[in-house]
Order: structure tokens, then sequence, then C-alpha cells
């Protein structure tokens, strides 16, 4: 948290390769591809999660073990893996609730199609859904079917047909379950975004990066120092974070992901922290001490000033940019305490925010234009948010520890977060009514400072 760091210094076919990292490099070698498909004599249900309501109820959904489709087994342990990764999916997004697998009546190894599934074994066991799946492995090719069935209608809702490299089976579920969500939500899933993080486990604080759900964790610095706050550029190819790793304090870096460069963004006296980019990528807004006063500043990718945007003798700290780039949120100490502002990049006004409360900070601006935040309460920090001017307090975390360091899905429909609820730092996500809280990184000391893209 800057505050706190601050303070203690004084369609029907889609080609795609995996992901942009090694243990894809086969993929892109041997040409992946998805395709989707509307099983004949087939139509999508009309079925619908309203997303935007104040409570959503979950649907049941059973999920049997696939199948595997011809008669040799390459690889057995897919039959769990599969499903087991489309399951957490879908319970991470808030709107399923997978049922237990001792429940099922049908037998191992049931049919995949509509004529040779009995509903009656799923509607007496409370299911609203069935998702059915089934594959083929020749040598290191993936082919993965799955069927979504409206339990209660009896009726094919979806199908699908994936291939892939077998190593690639994470990414492959992901893509499906987005495809699930969009059908039944009508917006994009969250299953193929990423993010940035700090982690200590090394015995250094350093950068890592890993899928939404906290597999695939990469480790992205080496400085063997102290690195802080990252930030993904808007197209996620790039990441500012701060180190301590030239020894002179914080300074503002900004690493290539892609070709792996690195370069020293701002390395000016003092404090160069909590850089945030602008929604065009084509500069990034921090706090610097220029003249031993810390105020935020925008400068661009090669690091020169273009703005000082506050000017007072309050610390200003922690901007965040609103989704049009016109305004931004920041944390000062002007009134007092540590309180939430607004400015308006194109009037030039500045009003304050948060009024409730003696300890308000760390603001994260949602594409959906809500603003969620932390505050002290009874000596502990939780997660609120509020319209982007101030009104409609939520309060979503309560009496399970520190809760801090919110940060958006891309989507603005989740939130990441930082949580000590269970004795350590680890990284939780919920809806952003506060549902559905769940953790997702299980690595050893503490992950801290999310950071969210696409």
């Amino acid at each position: 948290m800057t505050w706190r760091l601050l303070s203690s210094m004084g369609s029907r076919l889609k080609i795609f390769c995996g992901p942009k990292d090694a243990g894809f490099r086969f993929c892109r070698l041997v040409f992946l591809f998805l395709v989707l498909f509307f099983i004949p004599g087939q139509s999508f249900g009309r079925m619908y999660i309203d997303i935007n309501a104040p409570s959503i109820r979950k649907f049941k959904i059973a999920i049997p073990d696939f199948r595997y489709l011809t008669s040799q087994n390459e690889h057995p342990d897919l039959i769990t893996k599969l499903p087991g990764v489309i399951s957490n999916d879908l319970d991470l997004s808030g709107y399923f609730n997978p049922m237990d697998k001792d429940a099922f009546l049908e037998k191992k190894g049931a049919s995949l199609t509509l004529e040779g599934i009995r509903f009656k074994d799923w509607t007496v066991i409370g299911a609203d859904l069935l998702l059915k799946g089934g594959y083929i492995c020749i040598g290191r090719s993936l082919e993965v079917e799955v069927r979504l069935f409206d339990v209660f209608q009896g009726r094919q809702i979806f199908g699908m047909r994936a291939l892939g490299d077998v190593g690639s089976y994470r990414y492959l579920m992901h893509r499906i379950g987005n495809q699930i969500i969009r059908i039944l939500t009508g917006h994009e899933g969250i299953f193929l975004t990423k993010l940035a993080f700090v982690g200590n486990s090394s015995g250094h604080k350093e950068i890592y990066m890993c899928d939404y759900d906290g597999h695939n964790v990469r480790q992205v610095t080496a400085d063997k120092s102290i690195a802080l706050s990252p930030s993904w550029s808007p197209d996620g190819e790039e990441l500012t974070y701060n180190s301590y790793k030239d020894g002179t304090g914080p300074m503002l870096y900004l690493k290539n992901l892609g070709s792996g460069r690195v370069k020293r963004l701002s390395g000016r006296q003092g404090l160069n922290i909590g850089a945030c980019w602008a929604p065009d990528a084509k500069e990034v807004a921090l706090t610097l001490s220029l003249k031993g006063n810390p105020d935020i500043f925008t400068i661009d990718l090669n690091g020169k000033i273009k703005k000082r945007l506050t000017d007072h003798w309050g610390i200003d700290v922690s901007p965040a940019f609103s989704p049009d780039g016109k305004k931004i949120a920041f944390v000062s100490n002007r009134s007092g305490s540590p309180q939430i502002y607004l400015l308006d990049l194109i009037r030039g006004t500045e009003e304050r925010l948060t009024f409730e409360g003696k300890y308000n900070t760390s603001p994260s601006w949602s594409g959906l234009n809500r603003i969620a935040f932390v505050s002290m309460d009874r000596g502990h920090f939780d997660i609120y948010t509020m319209r982007a001017d101030g009104g409609q307090l939520r309060r979503l975390t309560e009496d399970q520890g520190d809760n801090e360091e919110p940060c958006w899905s891309p989507d603005g429909r989740y939130i990441m977060f930082s949580s000590k609820r269970g004795g350590r730092y680890h990284l939780y996500i919920m809806n952003a009514n506060g549902q559905n809280q769940r953790r997702i990184t299980f690595l050893k000391g503490d992950q801290t400072d999310p950071s969210w893209v696409r």
C-alpha cells in the first residue's frame, strides 16, 4: 500500500496460439486452433444470468469426470483435470455452485449426447445444469468436446469442441469456460486474464505474474531487493514497478514482457512511486517529491515529465485514472488524515470524495465507473466501493483480518485483493458486490499488490 510505504519512510472459427510464455512454445509450432460449433438440431437455451442484480442465485451445476473417447487413453489424469479446471472457473465466477461428485447417480462413462442422458438422475439431486465432456489424445494433440444441458427442460444449451496441445489444457478449458459465461450472461468471462503481484517466497520481494486463478506462476523480477507496486499497461505487454535494487530509494522501472527488456523510467531524487497507466497507454501518473513534497505528476514512456497535477503542502499519492482518462482519484492528507480526492483533469478542479472514516487509501477505478478503496475500521483495513462522485458507499469485507490493495478485473465485475485473514497475506477474488470471496494464491510467504489485465 503506497500510503503505508510512504508513512513508514517518513464467433464460429477462432484461430489462436497459446499464452505468450515458454510453456507454450510447442503450441506455436504446431499451430493451435479452436472451433466453436453448434450441435445439429440444438440451439442455445434461453437461460440468462442477470449479473447486474444486487444478489445472484447460484446455479447448481453437475460436472462429471470427462470420458476418454477412444480405446486408448494416453493421459488418464485429464479425466479429472479437465473438469477440475472448468469447475473451478465456474465456482470463482460466483454464478455457479459446482456439485459434489459423490452425489451423482449416473454411472461413470455415461453418454455425452442428449439421447443417452437420464435427466431424472440429475433433477433428483437438485442440479440445474449438467456439463458433460470427453477428450481424445494423439501424441501431444488434445481434442476436447463439452456439452451443457438444461436439466429441468432436458435440452442442450451449448456445445463446443476445442483442439490444442496437451500442455495447454488449462488454457483450453479457460477458453471453453469463457464461452459458457458469454452464452449465459451476455458478457465475456475473465478466465484468460492475468495477474501481477508481489511475493516474498524467495526471501526478497519480487514481482510475479500468474493466471487469474493463481495457477502458472512465473517470476518477473530477480532483483534480490524490494520490488513493489506492479502495474500492467492496458495491452498487457509491459509492467511498471518500483524497485530498491539500485540502493538509492524506490525508482520506477518499465519491463517489456515479450523482450524482457527493463529500463528505468523515473529515477529522480526522492520518491518515484505509485505509477498508474493512463487508458491511452501513452503516459503514467505517479508521485514524485522533486522539491521535498510528494505531488502527482504525469510522465511519458521515456520518463519525461509532462505535467504536474497536484501542488499542495499535503502528501498526494496513489493516483488512479478514470476509464475515460479525464479524471484521477488520489489520496491526500491535506484534511489531516488520508482521504480519497478527485482531480478533474479537464477543469483542473479537486474535490474530496470520502468523509466516513479517518483513514481511506488505495483507490482503484473500475471500467464500470466505481471506485474501490481501503478504509480502516476498529483497527483493521477493509475494502469498500463507491460511485465516482463518492455516493452509494458499500462495505465488501468485514471481520476477516486486514483486507487491502483492491484492483478491478478488466470487465469491472470482480475485485482482487490481498488479505491477512489466514495469518499471511494471500490474494483473494470476490464479485463486485463482495459476494463469493475465494483465496486464489497458496504460495509460501505473502502475496500482495495485485494488478489485473485482460
